[in-house]
Parts: structure tokens; C-alpha cells; sequence
């Protein structure tokens, strides 16, 4: 089942994002769930009669309003709902899973991967640390300690002049919610924003920033389907601050390749092998 979309799919290409962070077109967001929670538990039901997918689009266009135009794809589409063309008109991805990411395919895995290197941005969700896109862009096992009691977070902001921070209470309060904790098998961060402490002592690193290739990656852990925690004012407002923050970059969606180029290529133009043609890559290796 494909939610349709509030806005048009194929909204005008936006232009290279200015200082301000502003496009001349509407980000473009596709927000991906797993969607076997909604459909097997009658408590995730409660929480979210409309799926967890819709609570996050909500949050993203609650918040961001006409800055954005949003789609969203479901574990069960034809190719997950992540197909080249489909992520060929996505400026920042959103991925929740948590009880099948093993049936998501390699091959798609794989496609969300390169978009990325290419300039994609892309926000992970909670028990999306453990999807095969995210622990592929890491490169890690991105394993951690768990707890599912209801637990109280407090989500602290370490790094106050991030844009992801912007807005965001100091701490915000969770009630309940599923206890993630340290050792959290990541990478050193590029940048740590927000720091988690729970009832039972245990602190996370629960709002984490990378980039890899030309792509912008953010991780936020509080979410989990037992609890109405993507319904929280704040938790929303960060997760759209985090779709804000991973637009891309730069204008052009292309993964670097090999090349060889010529001496004084600078001067002369730029005449080496398979120039501007991705299919040229391991050329004259």
C-alpha cells in the first residue's frame, strides 16, 4: 500500500541551497517505513491509526509547511517503493525500520547507498541503526544496549548552535519510551547534537551527524512503536530541523569515479578518459 502524495511527485529540481539554507523549490522528502508494526500490534494501531510513516511526514510538513513536498514509500512497494527514479527526484530520505531489515533487498540497500555518496541527505530513525543502508554508509556493526520497560529519556542538547538544535528545549522529557544505551558501535560522529540519559542510568548518543561522500546523514534514536513518541511537539520539530539540515549540498547527483586525465589538463581542458561519463569508472587503473 502507497500513501499518495499531499503534493506533486515531480516537483521542479531545486537549485543549489544559498547560505540561508533556502531552495527555489520544495525539498523534496521521501519518508520510508517498514509498515509491520501498524499492521500486527494493536498498540502501535492506537498510536498510529494512519501508520508510523504518516506521524513522521506529519512532523515534517507540520514544521516545514511549504518548504517541502513529501512522498511516501513502503517496505511492501514494488522495489520497497525506492526505485532509481524515485530517488532520482529525492532530495533527503527518511528511514524507520525495526523488524525486517532483512527483507529489504541488497540491491536496493545498495541504491540508497550510492545516492547518498552522490548527495542525497538522509535521516535514520530510532531501530533504523540497524538497516542495511545505514550500517553500510557506517561501516559498522552499529550495534548497542536495549531495554524496553518504559523508561524516562531526557534528550540533552550538547551542541546548542546547531541547526538541528534550533527550537529544541533543554532537555526534552520523554516520558516512556525504549531505553537505547552505550556502547553505540558507530563511527565518531562528524558532530554529536543530542545526548540521551534514561531512568536506569544509561546515557546515548541519540542525535549524531556524518557525511559521507557528498551526502549528509542524521541520526536521531527516540522512537519506538510501543510508545506515541513521533506525536511529541519536540521530537517532531527535530526530525523536520534534521530533514532541513540534509539537504543536499551541491546541484549535481553523481558519485565520483576513476579517471585518468592528461598532464596540464587545467590548461589545456579537460581531455582525459571517460570525463563526465560515470559508465568510464576504473578507466585507466
Amino acid at each position: 500500500m502507497t500513501t499518495t502524495p499531499t503534493t506533486p511527485t515531480t516537483p521542479t529540481t531545486p537549485t543549489t541551497p544559498g547560505a540561508s539554507g533556502s531552495t527555489a523549490a520544495p525539498l523534496r522528502v521521501t519518508v520510508w517505513g517498514e509498515n509491520r508494526h501498524e499492521q500486527r500490534d494493536q498498540r502501535v494501531r492506537e498510536n498510529y491509526p494512519d501508520g508510523m510513516h504518516a506521524a513522521i511526514r506529519a512532523a515534517i510538513t507540520d514544521n516545514l509547511g511549504t518548504e517541502v513536498t513529501t512522498r511516501i514509500a513502503l517496505l511492501d512497494d514494488p522495489e520497497h517503493g525506492l526505485s532509481e527514479e524515485v530517488l532520482a527526484e529525492t532530495d533527503v530520505l527518511t528511514w524507520w525500520g525495526h523488524m525486517a531489515h532483512d527483507e529489504v533487498s541488497d540491491e536496493v540497500a545498495e541504491r540508497v547507498q550510492q545516492h547518498v555518496l552522490a548527495g542525497m541527505g538522509l535521516v535514520v530513525l530510532h531501530s533504523g541503526h540497524w538497516s542495511k543502508p545505514f550500517t553500510r554508509l557506517m561501516g559498522t556493526t552499529c550495534t548497542l544496549r536495549w531495554r524496553n520497560e518504559a523508561d524516562r529519556e531526557l534528550v540533552w542538547t550538547v551542541n546548542p548552535s546547531h541547526p538541528i538544535a534550533e527550537g529544541i528545549p533543554h532537555p526534552i522529557i520523554i516520558d516512556e519510551q525504549e531505553m537505547y544505551g552505550e556502547h553505540f558501535d558507530i563511527p565518531v560522529p562528524d558532530e554529536l547534537v543530542f545526548v540521551s540519559s534514561f531512568s536506569g542510568g544509561e546515557v546515548f548518543r541519540s542525535g549524531c551527524t556524518f557525511r559521507r561522500g557528498k551526502g549528509k546523514i542524521f541520526y536521531f534514536s527516540p522512537g519506538d512503536q510501543d510508545y506515541p513518541v513521533y506525536q511529541h511537539r519536540d521530537v517532531r520539530r527535530v526530525i523536520a530541523n534534521g530533514v532541513s539540515w540534509a539537504r543536499p549540498a551541491v546541484a549535481d547527483r553523481a558519485v565520483p569515479f576513476l579517471d585518468r586525465y592528461e598532464t596540464d589538463w587545467f590548461v589545456t581542458g579537460a581531455t582525459g578518459q571517460g570525463v563526465g561519463d560515470a559508465a568510464a569508472a576504473g578507466k585507466g587503473a
